[in-house]
């Protein structure tokens, strides 16, 4: 989709552990894990709720790919706060807030890492990311196909669209 090689782009998908959901409506579910939509292309944005950019750009973004791909079945959408700072601020309450705030009807996960990594997101870790906001997509065979900051809604929107069935 770019040029550039971030993170781990072209390498199989790293799982991640388990740590808190919620579902479309805001209830409290038991951990997702990317193999669970396996088949499917996953688009993993990650944010912290008080970063300036993950509201200005991240997501729009976001809200942009989800509205442009709505009758896609093959492309599902997953929010994750992949806490490195602020732990006392980037809550599981402001991640429901910040649901909310959006009306976006899809999973947030809250990855608040271990004590092993000194409290930073277990995604962040293995997927070796930047910061927030953040994108990844995992292809149906379970690769990670783009994984940077940088994204270009509409051109993210055409590249989903010619590579799965709908």
């Amino acid at each position: 989709m770019n040029n550039r090689n971030y993170g781990i782009e072209g390498s199989p998908a790293p799982e991640w552990p388990d740590f808190r959901w919620i579902d479309a409506n805001g209830k409290d579910i038991p951990p997702i894990h990317f193999k669970d939509y396996q088949g499917k292309f996953l688009v993993l944005f990650c944010f912290q709720s008080w970063c300036p950019g993950c509201h200005s750009s991240g997501f729009p973004s976001l809200q942009k790919m989800i509205d442009g791909l709505a009758d896609n079945d093959d492309v599902k959408f997953l929010v994750v706060q992949t806490v490195f700072e602020g732990h006392d601020q980037n809550t599981f309450q402001k991640l429901k807030e910040t649901q909310e705030q959006y009306g976006l009807k899809i999973p947030f996960g809250q990855d608040d890492g271990s004590t092993s990594n000194r409290n930073t997101s277990s995604i962040m870790s293995r997927y070796n990311n930047g910061g927030t906001p953040w994108f990844i997509f995992i292809n149906n065979e379970g690769q990670v196909v783009f994984n940077d900051f940088h994204l270009n809604p509409e051109k993210a929107i055409e590249y989903l669209q010619s590579i799965t069935n709908n």
